[in-house]
């Protein structure tokens, strides 16, 4: 029997603050097995990604979607997949989602994606756009800008790119380009023509500078959107140490008063995420696509701990999907077990009441992203 918490989540349509688009290519059992892992395909290796804990959900809770067992055989799982098509599979899992918003990171996408448009078509839901700032610095480099006059012209263009009608965020992923152990100051300007100088005269290609990481940081707040980083869990390319978000904390200090700030994933550095919301008042988080690869039997640990000391006003919901719809809904699926138990264990042991469990369950959902986006709450 469910409780009141769980009555409530089931109903409320989320928002998914931060994602990536679905793939709408037939993908074979290598194509699929690649996207349950930030670690990329291993050919040759013997080891499937249907044997770990996203994978084994994918067989539990996905399956039934298709109209199969719970625990269907891998092969079994992926013939039923490409039988019914991929338009059908997204319509499955999309709906299964019951997602009302999707905040698209249009900086990466899977092979076959959507654009935030597709995505929204697909899912009878609404869709934004979240710009991703390290994308625009390499097109402006790939123009021939002269070195000092680099940052005018990343301003600018950054300036166009958030104009655009339905953008409502900005995304930076310096925990992989330099990681957040940076200098916290904004860079002056002789030191930006200079780093420039270095970058172009290098070939100007994957910006990894820490000085124009700097400046593209702090454009991001001149900007005045809410910025979203990622933090934490990612693919080889991360150094994971460097991804800290405590590293961060004498910037949020120089940039307090400005813009939201948006902790993406955060997994395994959730208690730092924590306390950084619990003591700056632009800052939020969410545990991200840690909660399907955990897979929903996990999910509540992850979450609990990022609860330990967040304000409820902070956390948010996000899928990070990318390629497969099966990501949407497993994401869905374990926050709202994950969150609804977590609550719903309080109310019953007379430390919360239930009244603020189901406002604290909306703000999650829904609400939070909402008011840090400026959106209207989905229906």
């Amino acid at each position: 029997m469910r409780g009141a918490v769980e009555e409530e989540l089931a109903g409320l349509p989320l928002v998914d603050h931060h994602c990536h688009g679905v793939t709408t290519a037939g993908l074979d059992r290598a194509g699929f097995e690649a996207l349950l892992t930030e670690g990329g395909p291993w050919p040759g290796s013997d080891v499937s990604f249907f044997d770990t804990p996203v994978g084994i959900a994918v067989r539990r809770h996905c399956a039934p979607l298709l109209d199969l067992s719970r625990h269907s055989p891998a092969d079994v799982y992926m013939a039923r997949r490409t039988e019914l098509g991929a338009r059908e599979v997204n319509r499955r899992f999309l709906a299964a989602a019951r997602t009302g918003v999707f905040c698209v990171d249009t900086g990466y996408a899977p092979p076959g994606g959507t654009s935030p448009g597709q995505l929204a078509a697909a899912a009878g839901a609404a869709a934004f756009e979240v710009v991703r700032l390290e994308r625009i610095a390499e097109a402006v480099a790939r123009a021939g800008v002269e070195p000092d006059a680099y940052a005018g012209a990343f301003r600018a263009a950054a300036e166009a790119e958030v104009r655009r009608p339905g953008v409502v965020a900005v995304k930076s992923v310096a925990a992989y380009r330099t990681g957040f152990a940076l200098d916290p100051t904004r860079p002056a300007d002789a030191a930006v023509t200079g780093a420039a100088r270095r970058w172009f005269a290098g070939g100007g290609g994957r910006l990894a500078d820490p000085v124009l990481v700097r400046h593209l940081l702090w454009t991001a707040v001149d900007l005045g959107l809410p910025l979203q980083l990622h933090v934490g869990l990612g693919d080889s390319e991360l150094r994971l140490p460097r991804s800290d978000p405590a590293l961060l904390t004498d910037w949020l200090h120089l940039t307090a008063g400005t813009i939201p700030v948006l902790l993406l994933h955060c997994w395994p550095f959730q208690r730092q995420a924590a306390y950084l919301a619990a003591v700056f008042e632009q800052v939020h988080l969410d545990v991200g696509l840690a909660l399907h690869h955990v897979g929903p039997s996990r999910a509540r640990e992850v979450l609990a701990a990022a609860l330990e000391v967040t304000p409820f006003r902070k956390l948010l919901y996000s899928s990070d999907a990318c390629g497969p719809a099966e990501l949407y809904a497993l994401g869905a699926l374990a926050f709202r077990q994950a969150l609804a138990g977590l609550l719903q264990d309080l109310v019953d042991a007379d430390e919360m009441a239930r009244p603020d469990a189901v406002r604290f369950a909306r703000w999650a959902a829904a609400d939070n992203a909402c008011r840090v986006y400026r959106l209207s709450a989905p229906s």
